[in-house]
């Protein structure tokens, strides 16, 4: 019963902060209209942790403006005014709306849409002294008051540029952000976590510990890695496959590219197309092309958005048997979505990423003891990158019982995999929240999200049922009663993709990796020249004893140095000059540490080897 109430609790009070946020855009555009009365208006919608609106106006405006208008919100939040909702026709509605051309179009669309139309009024006074301060075009909703805003729980954060309703070729409005709270503690708070995020933020670390960049000649949304974010990756993948080969998986690989009549069977021909670049004609050279000729045998090849159909491909090129599985194949396949300029960010959001790909072909009587393994290998994942897994949060997607015609499979396959789904999570005690109509249209999912250094949650691994794949392929086995069955499909990734998990593995640890995964775990610094070969000859019995080591022998200062390697967050730093070399020993300086200590070079190697060992 606590729960319950608990859980009630939380519900209201989310719902009131998204009545506050709501009616802070509303007051938002007030303020904008009451200083800048030529403004046209776009939308204010809620978004997590605040809300935005985006607003043409006449002349550029900067962030200066930001302080203003926030002032003058409070001003309008400390006068008690009301919101009052009115159903509307849609002529009615365009006449209101006539001199605002945006919200003429949203009127146009809902009007097509049969869908019912209605404003929000923000209203000064009452009675003979009511007077309308504001009006929208809006389904709500909102606070009765604006008594139930907190002045000081809200901020203007930034300004931005947006294309009206999200697309390229429609003008560029300017969207204007704040973040809003029910106190001014937790405005407080929130800020100081977006002010660390922005000193943890993979694209500026990226560049100042030089692991990657992104370059406009070989194309946006494509990383390019660097040494250092190139051993980090490798890093990364030597655990992963030694991981999946003692966990009883085996190795696949497939083509970055598909023959066109792939992706028609598959589906992705058409359920998908939005995600996927053109096709590639494959049946002429560069040169053909350029000289206009035309494809005598015409091949088209598609950059594949997906590792799944290669993955069926070479199920199907065999007879299987029900003693054979289940099969589990995994790869690290890089893969190809098609993705806006303005919708790309950093490793998080790329055009080309590689996914830590799985696929599982098992009987319905394995199909329990393989949800139990995958997501025990999850955990043990999350665990073993220094992850809280008491902080995992998992979804389970299921479908939408009044709309069961968008999705493929039977009502049979549909509730035993979603009752088995509930049932597995339940029994490994998985934090999970049901989410009906969220399965993806070929099966019900769990997607696990979890929680950085400073509480910002992260979708990564996926846990897919799949009735789509096997049944457009034909996939079967023979069972013991000697005749064809098709067999249950999971799709399954652990990072998700190794650039986003390698980008949330940056802002996690804010650069400061752990030994076992730092590119460089220790950089040796002799005093002088004439220790040089003392530190080389130090950094080379390191390297016998598998720790990643380099020397820095510039002409710089030692101070400088030093600097560089605590600037470049190297877990180790080690100095030699005359007293290292007569004691056969180095002085170390351990990261975030200021005392240092000389100690005998195969002591540092034991305790350097006890840091990788445990993952420090």
């Amino acid at each position: 019963m606590a729960t319950k109430q608990k859980k009630s609790l939380e519900s209201e009070k989310d719902k009131q902060l998204h009545n506050i946020r709501h009616s802070l855009s509303h007051l938002l555009a007030t303020a904008v209209l009451e200083t800048y009365p030529t403004t046209k208006l776009g939308i204010g919608p809620v978004i997590e942790n605040g809300f935005y609106y985006d607003f043409e106006f006449a002349k550029p405006v900067t962030d200066e403006v930001l302080k203003v208008l926030e002032k003058r919100m409070r001003e309008l939040a400390r006068e008690k005014l009301s919101f009052t909702k009115k159903a509307i026709t849609p002529l009615e509605a365009t006449k209101k709306f006539k001199n605002a051309p945006y919200k003429k179009e949203l009127i146009a669309d809902l009007k097509k849409q049969k869908k019912p139309l209605s404003i929000y009024e923000t209203v000064r006074g009452t009675g003979k002294n009511k007077t309308v301060v504001f009006m929208d075009l809006c389904a709500g909703p909102h606070v009765k008051n604006t008594s139930e805003i907190n002045p000081e729980g809200f901020k203007l954060m930034s300004i931005a540029g947006a294309y009206w309703r999200g697309d390229e070729k429609n003008k560029m409005l300017t969207r204007i952000y704040g973040v809003a709270f029910g106190s001014k503690q937790e405005l407080d708070e929130y800020i100081l976590k977006m002010e660390e995020a922005a000193k943890r933020d993979h694209r500026k670390l990226g560049k100042e510990l030089d692991l990657f960049h992104m370059d406009e000649m070989v194309g946006l949304g494509l990383p390019l890695w660097h040494p250092k974010g190139a051993l980090l990756w490798r890093i990364i993948e030597e655990f992963w496959y030694q991981k999946h080969l003692e966990n009883g998986y085996d190795l696949v690989r497939s083509p970055h590219i598909g023959n066109r009549s792939l992706w028609e069977i598959s589906g992705h021909w058409g359920f998908y197309n939005k995600s996927m670049y053109p096709p590639i004609e494959a049946g002429q050279t560069l040169e053909e092309k350029q000289q206009n000729k035309k494809a005598e045998l015409s091949e088209e090849y598609l950059l594949k958005p997906m590792n799944c159909p290669f993955h069926v491909q070479i199920y199907k090129s065999n007879i299987r048997s029900y003693r054979d599985l289940p099969y589990r194949w995994a790869e690290c396949g890089t893969v190809y979505r098609f993705e806006k300029k303005g919708e790309l960010s950093g490793l998080t959001r790329v055009r080309g990423f590689t996914q830590d790909d799985a696929h599982i072909m098992c009987r319905k009587d394995q199909i329990e003891d393989e949800l139990k393994l995958v997501i025990d290998f999850i955990l043990f994942i999350y665990k073993s990158f220094g992850f809280d897994i008491d902080k995992v949060h998992v979804f389970l997607s299921l479908r939408d019982p009044k709309n069961k015609k968008k999705y493929s499979g039977n009502d049979a396959g549909w509730n035993f995999t979603e009752t088995v789904l509930r049932k597995v999570a339940k029994e490994k005690k998985l934090n999970f929240k049901e989410e009906l109509g969220e399965a993806a249209f070929y099966g019900p999912k769990l997607d696990f999200k979890i929680e950085d250094a400073i509480g910002r949650q992260w979708q990564c691994s996926t846990l897919q049922f799949d009735f789509n794949l096997p049944a457009r392929f034909k996939m079967s086995f023979i069972n013991d009663e000697g005749k064809e069955e098709q067999p249950f499909m999971l799709h399954r990734a652990l990072f998700g993709s190794y650039e986003r998990f390698i980008g949330l593995l940056i802002e996690h640890y804010a650069g400061n990796f752990p030994v076992w995964l730092a590119p460089k775990q220790v950089r040796i610094l002799p005093v002088s020249e004439r220790h040089a070969d003392y530190a080389h000859e130090v950094a080379r019995e390191l390297k016998t004893n598998g720790i990643r080591v380099e020397v820095d022998d510039a002409s710089e200062t030692l101070g400088k140095r030093i600097r560089n390697s605590e600037l470049e967050k190297i877990p180790f730093t080690l100095v030699v000059g005359d007293k290292e070399i007569e004691s056969r020993a180095v002085n170390v300086r351990t990261r975030h540490q200021k005392e240092t200590e000389t100690i005998p070079t195969k002591q540092f190697i034991e305790k350097a080897k006890k840091a990788i060992e445990e993952k420090k």
